[in-house]
């Protein structure tokens, strides 16, 4: 079958956004595809003709966990359908117990959300360290293995970096980390639905949909390993996920021996319908033709920059390397350049460093086309 991208027709279809915007901001919120958008439709109006929670709805939860599972290669079981990253990091940072003196080893120049759920936890003691890297998000296994201390307990990274693009050793580092004997909690939503992000050597992982995986806001992955189901308490209960039998509430708290342990209440059955339209269709297509495609947009696109003079915030090949590219110029300011690109229809974003410096990032998926890549160049010559 021709790929998806190459049948412009099929394109137009299933991803209406082309028809009026070059869409190169998936790092930040992506446009629904019509699949995904349809499904949804179709949930809300099943749902005014009868209750919410209708026996298909309910089915398609658990077909939910099952595909998200095979997505990260865990299992159904060990997967919450919680949004957004942030609130399960902040379930495993409160989730877990803590004592003064243990030790978290994180990256300060991360995106907040896998930063200030680590750094509340020094109102009980626990010491925030910070990694050092020689360039802005380049953590590997040697740093890892040389900044942890008898005392480290937990390693909070993100799969990959939200400015510079750079893609960590998930498994590598994984493998120091447990070697330690202590505990590695992954922010993935920069990858998940764009490159393999198998948690294997993962402990506990949080992603919302909203990004890569192409699917609404406030939905997401959790992902507890099954071992770790009484070491990562609740932060949230509720009769969904403590057994009240006929509604009636226990004189005790018995939890669910899957990750449902971690969904206090009703869930967000749109955005769970969303996602798993979502996720349907990245598994249709599949991981390796996926990041296979994002790496070829990628190598244009920093061709291109480089021959307009723009340096490239990250690295550019290699398996470091991910779908973000992020540039600068050194004689052109960027935010009358990111404004210049909307208002030709193209979606970037404009985002800035801890020092203030501007930068331009651009995040295409595997549905955007050579053409497009093409155009975006042009427009960038012109005004430049």
């Amino acid at each position: 079958m021709t790929p998806l991208w190459e049948d412009e027709d099929r394109r137009r279809h299933e991803f209406p956004v082309v028809n009026n915007q070059i869409f190169l901001a998936h790092a930040g919120v992506t446009a629904l595809p019509r699949l995904v958008a349809q499904a949804m439709a179709d949930y809300a109006w099943d749902s005014s003709r009868q209750m919410q929670e209708f026996s298909d709805a309910l089915r398609l939860m658990g077909l939910t966990r099952e595909v998200a599972a095979r997505i990260v290669a865990g299992h159904a079981e060990e997967v919450a359908l919680l949004g957004p990253t942030s609130l399960g990091l902040s379930l495993f940072a409160r989730g877990l117990s803590w004592s003064p003196g243990d030790e978290i080893l994180c990256y300060q120049e991360d995106y907040p959300a896998n930063v200030y759920p680590w750094l509340d936890l020094e109102r009980q003691g626990v010491k925030i360290r910070y990694l050092q890297p020689e360039s802005a998000g380049a953590i590997t296994p040697d740093l890892v293995a040389a900044s942890m201390t008898p005392r480290t307990k937990l390693v909070a990274l993100a799969s990959c970096h939200f400015l510079t693009g750079y893609r960590i050793d998930i498994d590598s580092i994984g493998q120091v980390i447990h070697d330690h004997g202590a505990l590695f909690s992954l922010d993935a939503i920069q990858t998940v639905g764009a490159f393999p992000t198998p948690v294997t050597h993962v402990d506990f992982l949080s992603a919302d949909a909203h990004k890569w995986m192409l699917g609404p806001m406030a939905i997401g992955i959790v992902y507890v390993k099954k071992t770790h189901f009484d070491r990562l308490h609740p932060i949230l209960l509720g009769a969904a996920n403590v057994r009240s039998p006929n509604f009636v509430a226990q004189q005790s708290i018995q939890l669910p021996d899957t990750a449902a342990r971690y969904e206090p209440g009703v869930l967000n059955m749109s955005g769970v319908v969303g996602m798993k339209a979502a996720l349907d269709l990245l598994e249709s297509i599949g991981s390796h033709s996926i990041s296979e495609r994002l790496m070829t947009l990628k190598r244009q696109l920093v061709e291109g920059l480089q021959d307009l003079g723009f340096a490239i915030h990250g690295p550019v090949e290699g398996p470091q390397a991910s779908s973000i590219t992020t540039c600068y110029h050194p004689d052109q300011p960027l935010p009358p350049l990111a404004k210049a690109l909307e208002q030709a229809g193209i979606i970037a974003s404009l985002r800035h460093d801890r020092e203030n410096r501007a930068f331009l990032r651009f995040s295409p998926h595997f549905y955007n086309t050579s053409q497009e890549i093409d155009r975006v160049l042009e427009v960038l010559h012109r005004i430049g």
